[in-house]
């Protein structure tokens, strides 16, 4: 049994999708599976109930789950001490990047590693936000830029880079913007929604469950450039970043109906229990420092 192995048994436990797994661990589906036969054979217990919704922890995997992260964890900080006993900061640093908003830290940030840290190798990884904080928990990526429509996760340590507002945006004269909002109407309309894992997909939920409304259709776009034009073109409501709704509106594209409750933060986000380590440390005082200027 090795280090791989163990790293796969905590994402699938993690995520209960060998599928999501495999694309975390950048493996293939067989190779995912293979791992976990490998340890189910080596240990001689089972680790997961394979149902139709995933895979399910037994309770010996849940048991064993706990000594693994903690061996996941002791191996991280055994490489880390080693590159410190070295006297040079090097290493990779497996960086997690969502949308556009983090692009302005991101640049200062590498810049800054170029220039102070060139031993240090950056490996970007672009998703979802949803994906960065799963890959960050699972040990995937030590570290990432992403957008926060809710409260970040308990388990992250995080430092706020930015912030923006979002708007329901419409179609010109499709609603009166004089007129008291009619929730109820809103749901009759279709809305251009990008996915779940995104902060404007997490904002519309939110919408959504505020005012007891379910739209009767939604039509899944995952980019903002779509989803402006779409609205523009009569098709239906949607929801957009601040600097977008704005540049829109001025143009007399989109009519802006309201601003939504909370802020969407960009956030840089690590996982707390490695904060001490000597890279994330640096990583997260060129952050900090970056973001205060």
């Amino acid at each position: 049994m090795d280090i791989h192995q163990l790293k796969t048994f905590v994402t699938v436990a993690r995520e209960g999708s060998i599928t999501r797994a495999s694309d975390l661990l950048f493996l293939s589906q067989p190779a995912v599976s293979a791992h976990i036969k490998a340890m189910e054979d080596t240990l001689g217990i089972l680790l997961f109930d394979r149902t139709p919704k995933g895979m399910v922890l037994t309770h010996g995997g849940h048991r064993l789950l706990v000594k693994a992260e903690d061996v996941l964890c002791s191996h991280q900080q055994f490489l880390s001490e080693a590159t410190q006993i070295k006297g040079i900061l090097s290493g990779k640093l497996r960086l997690g990047v969502g949308g556009h908003a983090s692009s302005e830290a991101l640049g200062r940030l590498l810049c800054s590693l170029s220039e102070e840290y060139p031993e240090v190798e950056v490996v970007l990884k672009h998703s979802s936000s949803l994906d960065i904080v799963s890959g960050i928990k699972a040990g995937n990526l030590d570290a990432g830029f992403y957008n926060e429509a809710g409260q970040p996760s308990g388990a992250l340590s995080f430092i706020e880079i930015n912030r923006f507002a979002l708007y329901l945006a419409a179609p010109i004269e499709m609603i009166d913007p004089a007129l008291p909002l009619n929730w109820d109407r809103l749901a009759d309309l279709p809305w251009i929604c990008p996915a779940s894992s995104t902060c404007c997909g997490q904002a519309a939920e939110a919408l959504f469950q505020a005012h007891g409304i379910r739209p009767k259709r939604i039509i899944s776009i995952d980019s903002e450039a779509v989803t402006r034009t779409l609205i523009a073109g009569g098709v239906g409501v949607g929801l957009l970043h601040e600097s977008v709704a704005r540049e829109a509106k001025a143009k007399g594209d989109v009519e802006l109906i309201c601003e939504t409750d909370n802020p969407v933060r960009v956030l840089f986000a690590c996982l707390s229990g490695r904060t001490e380590e000597r890279l994330l440390c640096e990583v997260n005082s060129i952050v900090s420092r970056e973001t205060s200027i």
